[in-house]
């Protein structure tokens, strides 16, 4: 597969089909970081199409994928760094991935339309990770899941960044989610929970990932699904001031991940920032990203 391709170089850093906002964040010297429009892996590809953020440090022995996923309305490229190069560090490397993440599943799955049907919310992540259901509240189309945009950008990266082998996430067209640990934050955390119950991947480390229901006050029947990824690879988080977060503590536990795996966050919160988001922004939490993440290589 031949794919059309602009490159600039920016020091230490690949930039491909970039976007004009540009983040602050400076990632060390060893590391490649490209950014990659989703639209130039699958010309169908047309919303959510701000670049993809990829990194990764060639100089050590490349280990399993991080694929992380933004909450609603995150952009890839404003993603958390910090936890992005605790990442690497720990021998992984990452994509955070763009992807359509508006609407939100609670802004959709409630009142009326829950009861109406009780399995909105898994409805809802199955059209949005792998587009194979009509889903009517979205207007999502198949190639714009989430397995799609993954497995095309990947391609993408196996003919331009050769040094990447990124060959070893595919096989036969398909992820090698055995090799993939999936995470995320808020939506994206929920996503990557989907994901796990489904496929046995390499770890999930949810952060504060939602709160699906399937009636009022009554948690999603997903949540309480078989897995195919064991329990001991499973790792939840929260912030304690969260107002979800006995729902998001409550499907943790329905999750069945262990007590000792579910990490509620308790440092102060600055100013004009929510709980919410601060596990995956507080840098203070570095040793239990690590431990979170466990060894990438």
């Amino acid at each position: 597969m031949m794919f059309k391709k602009f490159v600039i170089f920016v020091g230490a850093v690949l930039c491909f089909n970039i976007s004009s906002a540009q983040s602050k964040y400076t990632f060390p010297e060893d590391y490649k970081v490209l950014e990659v429009l989703p639209s130039i892996t699958d010309s169908r590809i047309t919303e959510s199409n701000t670049p993809h953020l990829v990194v990764y440090n060639p100089t050590i022995k490349q280990g399993k994928l991080l694929l992380f996923m933004p909450g609603t309305g995150g952009v890839a490229l404003k993603g958390p760094k910090d936890l992005f190069n605790t990442a690497v560090k720990q021998g992984y490397a990452v994509i955070n991935l763009s992807y359509i993440n508006r609407p939100a599943i609670a802004q959709i799955c409630r009142k009326e339309t829950l009861e109406a049907n009780p399995d909105c919310a898994s409805d809802f992540r199955i059209n949005r990770i792998y587009g194979t259901n009509n889903f009517e509240f979205t207007t999502d189309k198949s190639y714009d899941a989430i397995v799609n945009r993954l497995i095309k950008l990947l391609e993408y990266l196996s003919e331009i960044d050769k040094d990447g082998n990124w060959d070893s996430y595919l096989e036969d067209g398909n992820l090698k989610w055995d090799q993939i640990a999936v995470s995320g934050q808020s939506q994206g955390g929920g996503m990557a929970a989907f994901i796990a119950k489904e496929h046995r991947v390499a770890r999930v480390v949810d952060f504060s990932g939602g709160w699906d229901f399937s009636a009022k006050n009554k948690l999603a029947t997903w949540y309480y699904n078989a897995s195919k990824t064991p329990s001991h690879l499973w790792y939840g988080t929260y912030h304690v001031t969260e107002p979800m977060a006995k729902v998001i503590r409550a499907s943790y536990i329905a999750m069945k991940i262990p007590e000792n795996h579910i990490y509620p966050f308790s440092l102060p919160v600055p100013e004009g920032k929510k709980g919410h988001s601060n596990g995956v922004r507080n840098t203070g939490y570095t040793s239990q990203w690590i431990e979170l993440l466990g060894q990438g290589n």
